[in-house]
């Protein structure tokens, strides 16, 4: 079996090492947040201090920061809490987690490079009453960045609460709620490098004092949020935020990557502008993206075809049928670099790509 080689970090980050210390540093603490015994004091002080460490580092306040089980319960709880009333409008890009919680909403097209029309935005808000839209701030795709500071002056402009999917570009791209313009923000600890189960709703004071809660229980998250915290994820959660930062090293070894795909006949979806250093979107025509994928499973490669959440289906991706790439839609790879890939990663990569394009395109031909 050859050395596996893992190129999947947009699905989950590999544990960061101060992650996991911060973890297991929380497992050792036996009491309950919500207990008002030294015990529970000392898990309260712990899980504060994990929702300061996070507010700071995006930009808002520990009081208006509602801990989830991860993004895609942060994405549900802003539309469940915030859009009550409201018109839903969705990029055509948006990860399921936000398209299947308000399947409703009207659709902002993107271009063939997966950027946002703003005009078309513009349109949808001012066709009615005040709305409630959602644009992300990274596509999990393709890596491409969205225009959220051009979305947010048109929200102000007519009034609508803007939330920002948040999940793939934070710790990897500038994310901070206040400079964003946004309303609210979801997080995921596990994106980040700590472990599964914790993610965050970030809200500006506004938006946090009318958030309707999803689910109800012992008066958790200042009843924003029931339920006992899963305080060694959050801990890891907040380990991971403080560590995690844009990196130039994995946009230059994703550059190679990308260099090496180019020259065996690959498209790269989203190459003509800014998207995430980590990041790259590979078609390689007339090939299915399951078979690659497959194949370079064989050959020790992890990558994926599209989002991660579809319990091991792979489908034609509606972010790439939305920019009008046609077939391409059903024929293309995500590579996203964990945070501690190297040149090495990606010398094998573009090996076992190779050998892979040159086999099947001669099979597809």
């Amino acid at each position: 079996m050859p050395t596996r080689i893992y190129l999947d970090a947009n699905a989950t980050e590999p544990l960061r090492p101060e992650a996991r210390e911060a973890a297991l540093a929380a497992l050792d603490l036996t009491g309950n947040p919500a207990s008002v015994h030294g015990f529970g004091r000392a898990a309260r002080a712990k899980l504060e201090a994990a929702r300061e460490t996070i507010a700071a580092r995006f930009g808002g306040q520990p009081a208006d920061l509602v801990f989830t089980s991860g993004g895609t319960e942060a994405n549900a709880l802003a539309i469940a809490g915030l859009a009550a009333g409201r018109r839903r409008i969705i990029s055509a890009i948006e990860h399921d987690a936000v398209r299947n919680a308000a399947p409703e909403a009207a659709l902002i097209p993107v271009d063939r490079q997966g950027v946002a029309d703003l005009e078309a935005l513009a349109g949808l808000l001012a066709k009615g009453p005040a709305a409630f839209v959602a644009l992300m701030l990274a596509n999990n795709e393709t890596g491409v960045i969205q225009p959220i500071a051009g979305a947010a002056s048109l929200c102000r402009r007519f009034g609508a609460h803007l939330h920002v999917d948040a999940v793939q570009g934070a710790g990897r791209i500038a994310c901070d709620l206040a400079a964003l313009g946004a309303d609210s923000l979801a997080l995921s600890g596990h994106k980040l490098g700590a472990p599964a189960g914790a993610g965050a709703l970030l809200l500006t004071a506004e938006a946090a004092a009318r958030l309707t809660p999803m689910i109800t229980g012992g008066g958790q998250e200042r009843g924003r949020r029931g339920g006992t915290p899963p305080l060694a994820a959050i801990a890891g959660f907040a380990a991971a935020a403080a560590t995690a930062r844009p990196s130039p090293t994995l946009a230059a070894l994703r550059d190679a990557a990308e260099a090496a795909a180019l020259a065996a006949g690959a498209h790269i979806c989203g190459a003509g502008v800014a998207r995430l250093p980590n990041t790259t979107c590979l078609a390689l025509p007339g090939v299915k993206a399951e078979t690659q994928v497959i194949a370079l499973d064989l050959a020790g490669i992890a990558v994926s075809a599209g989002a991660a959440c579809s319990a091991g289906k792979i489908a034609q991706s509606h972010v790439l049928a939305a920019m009008g790439l046609g077939a391409l839609a059903g024929q293309a790879i995500r590579v996203s670099l964990p945070w501690h890939a190297s040149a090495a990663d990606i010398d094998a990569f573009a090996a076992a790509y190779r050998t892979m394009a040159a086999r099947l395109s001669r099979r597809a031909a």
